[in-house]
């Protein structure tokens, strides 16, 4: 399924550019943007921010952009990226990290676009891959649970063994709380839900009192599953305080909206590399959410200094 941004606001679109006494669309390397998602914009986390993106650059390089959804086979993408082509895109992204394959196989028949994709393996010289370098937020989110968890078992619900933020969850409930038990349940997928629920029934079960779910297809049911139960939950991706400004103590947050911006920019500037590149707190491109009214405030006080020094030095409290 294809939409236009905008595809029914031509008319408005040039109304406002005449308001605004002609102001003049990218004059850079971006003339327009495109964006490729396996599932849907509106699955209020990963997709959604992607979209939101779009939306970004479009506004400020008054640009056309482009989406669509449901882009998870090698043929349909490859259909996608011929479209886009004849439109005119020269700026694709990938929203995931299955994305990089496709990229490296199809980006020589398009040597005037480059692809952006997630946490892959860029392999050409119009590929990019951009990497959120996880380890540090799971850490900061894990020192959360660590604290708070009264039972001393915390529950991790993990899409994949490889996630660093997993590992860097492990450590910051173990730093924060030796005394902690920590129990990684895996899904082995983004997006099932039945069986991210099934596993948080048994960590239920094991009583633990603090779970994250690793995964941004599954987190909101689960979450919502937690609050039920009276437990506390780390949101994932997303600042998930709406879902409970008590039961989520916070979220480590991945801003791809804001990524995308950066992207567009040094590609607009012609500054865009390619290969794989990594991001973190440093860059403003990752941070923690709201945290909720349960938590002290002297613990929220040392986190936050916690945080700062992390981006200055690069170092955390186990290191």
């Amino acid at each position: 399924m294809q939409r236009s941004i905008g595809k029914f606001g031509c008319l408005f679109l040039c109304l406002l550019l005449l308001a605004s006494c002609g102001q003049a669309g990218s004059t850079g390397e971006l003339k327009k943007a495109g964006l490729l998602v396996p599932d849907t914009v509106n699955d209020q986390v990963w997709g959604t921010k992607g979209y939101k993106g779009m939306l970004k650059i479009q506004s400020t390089y008054n640009i056309d952009v482009y989406y669509k959804e449901g882009m998870n086979t090698p043929l349909v993408v490859e259909r996608a990226v011929k479209e886009f082509s004849q439109k005119g895109v020269n700026l694709i992204f990938g929203n995931g990290n299955e994305y990089a394959e496709y990229f490296n196989e199809l980006s020589s028949k398009y040597p005037d676009i480059h692809f952006v994709s997630f946490n892959g393996d860029a392999k050409n010289a119009n590929t990019t891959s951009l990497n959120f370098e996880g380890y540090a937020m799971g850490f900061f989110g894990g020192m959360v649970a660590g604290e708070m968890t009264e039972t001393n078992i915390v529950g991790i619900i993990a899409a994949f063994e490889w996630q660093p933020e997993v590992k860097g969850f492990y450590e910051g409930v173990t730093f924060q709380n030796k005394d902690a038990d920590v129990k990684i349940q895996y899904v082995g997928h983004w997006d099932d839900t039945i069986r991210a629920s099934e596993l948080m029934d048994s960590l239920i079960e094991m009583k633990a009192d603090v779970v994250y779910p690793a995964g941004d297809g599954y987190n909101v049911p689960v979450i919502e599953k937690v609050k039920e139960e009276g437990l506390y939950a780390i949101g994932y991706v997303s600042d998930q305080s709406d879902l409970g400004k008590s039961a989520v103590l916070t979220s480590t947050i991945q801003h791809v909206d804001v990524l995308y911006e950066l992207v567009a920019e040094k590609f607009n500037n012609g500054e865009l590399d390619s290969g794989n590149l990594s991001f973190d707190f440093q860059d403003e491109v990752i941070s923690l959410g709201t945290y909720s009214s349960e938590m002290d405030q002297e613990f929220i006080n040392q986190l936050n200094e916690t945080v700062e020094n992390y981006k200055a030095t690069g170092e955390l409290p186990n290191q």
